[in-house]
């Protein structure tokens, strides 16, 4: 933990019977399509989300980023990806990079603030143990480092359980990925390793067909057990889920369900998980003193069953079907029921927001680029989103939105976003002050984080380690220093 944090855990150790502060629940979905849940439209039938959002809020302008690390990146610090982990995608296995331990998250915020603190789920921001979430505040992980995809095909993780498995690459492991021409980032392709699942920092499985059918209940399960440990404390639950990531494995319980597809079968377990999370707070009569935000780390992939309408794009662009993702905030009481708001919010107001709500001291000496939307949420008067919003892509800066207008930058594509949700009317040529306009704080941008290049005032240091391996080898040998509890995994 960073010193000044250090000082403030002690101070707020001592303190936190005089100052009642709310518990914090974060549900991060993987994939997610801005219309796969009930609330904002989906067909299939999701009860639990759908009494989230009537007694809750509806955050209807909230952006993530385009895919999967950066957007976590966002909401572990509070500021724009690229400012944070100024990498041109993803993170992948073996990386030689991660967010920098230096970095203040958002679980060193509230555990200074007296909170207890837990990831569950996917991590995707470095997977060396320098870079694991027990580096970055969290009392306690349980989860695969990165997505569940980045495994051998002969595993389970290349392909969906419906489809036969493909044979076992005997180069599986061995080296660079196929067209890998960001080396430092990770491993790709039948270079990947096996998937490993990590408790604190121990390998416990390998993960195959079937543990990926179980994960959603493993970490439901997990996340009960922790709220009903902590529930005489302030605690901060983060519960990144792998679903609705491909491939898809919903459990058997679940399999075939929505007579839709996977994907839809695995959303709809994705609700049963949120009712699990609610109704144990209901339960030990913590609702009226805990915020739950339920998201997705990005837009969903049309080309893998997502639905993103009335959005245009897909998973990967900075169309609004790609990077704006459902939202739904709920504290019964505090939060009023069945509202929405179209105020611009996003991933990296969480960690102010969270740390405001927790009256963490530690907040007012970061430089951010998220704000308190906290106002927001609870319906204060003359409360406000952002007035601008960058989209960024890895390090290009594509496109930039000011009140209800959008600027694509490189087609010069102007659209009004309250009468146009799904940018089909290009009206630049009937507004060419608005475009000006945009341009203006697009070019105010790039002299802080720059366009196309990671080398900007604004954009701080990658964290980094020498000669990164592979938590697990491709003969089931645990990586060597690693605190792991099995030497090999069959």
């Amino acid at each position: 933990m960073k010193p000044l944090l250090l000082l403030l855990a002690s101070f707020c150790a001592l303190h936190s019977s005089f100052a009642a502060t709310p518990n914090i629940v974060l549900i991060n979905i993987d994939d997610l399509g801005y219309a796969d849940i009930g609330p904002f439209g989906a067909k299939i039938s999701t009860p639990n989300l759908d009494r989230m959002a009537k007694e809750g809020m509806k955050l209807m302008s909230h952006y993530a980023a385009p895919v999967c690390s950066p957007s976590r990146a966002a909401m572990m610090t509070g500021c724009y990806p690229k400012r944070v982990l100024p990498i041109p995608g993803v993170l992948f296995p073996a990386a030689a990079v991660g967010l920098n331990p230096n970095a203040t998250t958002v679980a060193e915020v509230l555990k200074g603030a007296g909170y207890a603190t837990a990831c569950i789920g996917k991590w995707h921001l470095g997977d060396q143990p320098e870079f694991l979430p027990t580096n970055q505040g969290f009392d306690s992980y349980f989860g695969i480092p990165y997505s569940n995809d980045m495994g051998p095909a002969a595993e389970g993780s290349k392909s969906n359980p419906d489809k036969p498995l493909p044979q076992s690459n005997p180069k599986a492991g061995a080296g660079k990925g196929k067209g890998d021409a960001e080396p430092e980032t990770g491993l790709k392709g039948n270079a990947q390793p096996p998937l490993p699942l990590v408790e604190n920092h121990n390998v416990v499985e390998r993960v195959k067909v079937e543990q990926h059918h179980t994960f959603t209940k493993r970490y439901t399960e997990r996340a009960v057990k922790f709220i009903r440990e902590h529930e005489k404390q302030p605690f901060f639950l983060y519960l990144p889920h792998n679903a609705v990531h491909f491939p898809h494995y919903p459990s058997k319980d679940f399999t075939g369900k929505s007579g839709i597809s996977l994907q839809k079968d695995w959303a709809m377990e994705v609700d049963w998980s949120v009712g699990q999370v609610l109704d144990t707070l209901r339960e030990l009569k913590l609702d009226a003193n805990t915020l739950v935000i339920f998201t997705s780390d990005n837009g969903g992939p049309l080309n893998q069953g997502a639905d993103n309408t009335p959005l245009r794009g897909s998973k990967g662009s900075t169309l609004e079907g790609g990077i704006r993702v459902c939202t739904i905030a709920w504290w019964p009481g505090k939060i009023a029921a069945g509202s929405e708001t179209k105020d611009i919010t996003a991933h990296m107001d969480w960690l102010p927001t969270f740390g405001a709500l927790a009256k963490s001291k530690s907040v007012g000496e970061l430089k951010l680029d998220g704000k308190d939307i906290s106002p927001v949420l609870l319906g204060k008067k003359e409360a406000k989103g952002h007035d601008v919003f960058h989209y960024y892509s890895g390090f290009n800066l594509q496109a930039v939105r000011s009140g209800p207008w959008k600027l694509h930058l490189g087609s010069k594509e102007l659209y009004h976003l309250e009468e146009d949700i799904g940018e089909a009317k290009n009206v630049a040529a009937d507004h060419a002050d608005i475009v000006e306009k945009l341009q203006k704080l697009a070019e105010k941008m790039k002299a802080d984080l720059g366009d196309k290049t990671n080398n900007a005032p604004g954009v701080r240091a990658l964290g980094r380690v020498e000669n990164p391996q592979p938590l697990i080898g491709a003969d089931g040998t645990v990586r060597e220093g690693f605190n792991q509890i099995a030497k090999t995994l069959p």
